[in-house]
């Protein structure tokens, strides 16, 4: 441990030099600094968004993937958390403190939750993760080899936090532990109590760069690939080998001092794998992170929504007024790039719309001509007793866009719906029943005014 003091202490000296960092280079290193410690402070807790991801999410506000509401929220809010540690660690005459701790579990998990948890005596449960709180309730867990590990209980907790809050105040004034290691301790004791439902571990590893960065030191970061010897040092400092969980971390800080130094040097902050993170974040801005872009897939499931639903519940609702009409009469049109069709039945059957080989509308093929338009109309014609125009038209458009598509409803050329859709988004039940109220009494409208 000694020859690691040591390192730090001459990386500590070499990086002072350097100082300041050039803006460019700062920003840099702040922003690697940034993805890096959220993104693998999450994964290790089982958070699955990629790097790429986590990117979009930080950089950009933007989602994308399959992932649970959740995992963003607490990717953004471990940023905010991330933020706040910095913030305390630059006032030097500001004491840690328990409701601190508690603000960051509360921010950093949200909203209250049901989680998967372990009883005292092995058996599977569900239990309510409650925030900004000390536990309610044990939270054991069970290790690899099966045995059932208990923290520190829900009666022992406050007491325990206090004292650990305490001893950390006095270390800190008597400054005789090297920061490092104080900060090490921190991690470790904080950890051995586990004082929350959920979210002790990514607390743990923002108590450490807190008293790494009150100290001027940067912070580190303990990347998922390295989770099998970051818990192993954990493990040992259980068996009362605490020097080996405290060399782990002065480890991790040395990695951090020379990516500081690289940085403040202008050096090259890549590493062995960041080409492919690069790619994914790349992936993530061209599919412009989680908007559905215009695609023939895409409009051939809207196609289909819209006329086995929208449409639908339009005809179902002009059918009630047959008795007042001689005919009903439906048409349906394609524009492909300024260029109009009408076919009864504009697309065929799915299978051929994803094989462009087969898939011809009148000679041309849809993955060559650009759809914007599709329209429905039906009208109804002879209106019985009718002594003005004798026919009313109901018309449908589906305008598709790059990233959105707008359905717009228009009786006799009146619009009276026209609403904006994401890809991927439809209207609801609801609001189309709603819709079918509303069409229902602008007919009978229309139908009283050509028989007056």
């Amino acid at each position: 441990m000694e020859d690691s003091i040591q390192k730090i202490e001459q990386l500590i000296s070499a990086l002072r030099e350097l100082q300041p960092l050039k803006p460019e280079y700062q920003d840099i290193l702040d922003k690697k600094i940034r993805l890096e410690f959220n993104y693998n402070s999450n994964h290790i807790e089982g958070n699955t968004l990629t790097y790429g991801e986590t990117e979009l999410l930080l950089i950009f506000g933007k989602t994308t993937g399959n992932h649970d509401l959740r995992e963003y929220e607490e990717m953004k809010a471990h940023n905010v958390t991330f933020e706040m540690v910095k913030e305390w660690a630059k006032e030097m005459e500001r004491p840690l403190t328990e409701t601190d701790i508690k603000d960051l579990n509360r921010i950093l998990l949200v909203s209250p939750y049901w989680k998967e948890a372990i009883t005292p005596n092995g058996q599977d449960t569900m239990k309510e993760i409650h925030i900004g709180e000390y536990k309610k309730m044990p939270n054991s867990v069970r290790l690899q080899n099966g045995e059932i590990f208990h923290y520190a209980s829900p009666e022992e907790t406050p007491a325990l936090m206090g004292d650990l809050i305490q001893w950390y105040r006095n270390e800190e004034v008597k400054g005789e532990m090297h920061p490092a290691n104080l900060a090490a301790l921190l991690h470790y004791k904080f950890v051995c109590i586990h004082p929350f439902d959920d979210g002790n571990g990514r607390i743990s590893r923002l108590l450490l760069n807190y008293a790494l960065l009150k100290n001027k030191l940067p912070p580190v970061i303990i990347k998922t690939s390295d989770k099998k010897n970051y818990l192993f040092a954990l493990n040992q400092a259980d068996t009362g080998n605490e020097n080996a969980f405290i060399e782990y971390v002065l480890g991790q800080l040395i990695n951090s001092l020379e990516m500081n130094i690289r940085a403040a040097k202008g050096e090259n902050l890549e590493e062995d794998g960041d080409l492919l993170k690069e790619i994914s974040i790349l992936s993530k801005q061209v599919s412009n992170g989680n908007s559905i872009t215009k695609h023939p897939k895409i409009i051939y499931d809207i196609f289909n929504w819209f006329q086995k639903t929208m449409w639908s519940a339009i005809s179902d609702t002009l059918s009630q007024f047959k008795p007042l009409f001689s005919e009903r009469k439906q048409t349906r049109s394609l524009n492909l790039t300024g260029e109009l069709y009408e076919k009864s039945n504009i697309f065929p059957p799915y299978d051929r719309l994803t094989d462009p080989s087969k898939l011809k509308i009148l000679g041309n093929d849809i993955y060559e001509k650009e759809i914007t338009v599709i329209t429905f109309v039906e009208t109804l014609y002879g209106i019985k007793a009718a002594k003005g125009k004798p026919e009313i038209p109901i018309k449908a458009d589906l305008f598709f866009n790059t990233k959105e598509y707008t359905l717009k409803i228009s009786i006799e050329r009146v619009v009276i719906l026209e609403k904006e859709y994401k890809y991927g988004e439809v209207m609801v039940e609801s609001d189309i029943k709603e819709f079918q109220n509303m069409l229902s009494k602008r007919v009978l409208e229309e139908i009283k005014e050509r028989i007056k």
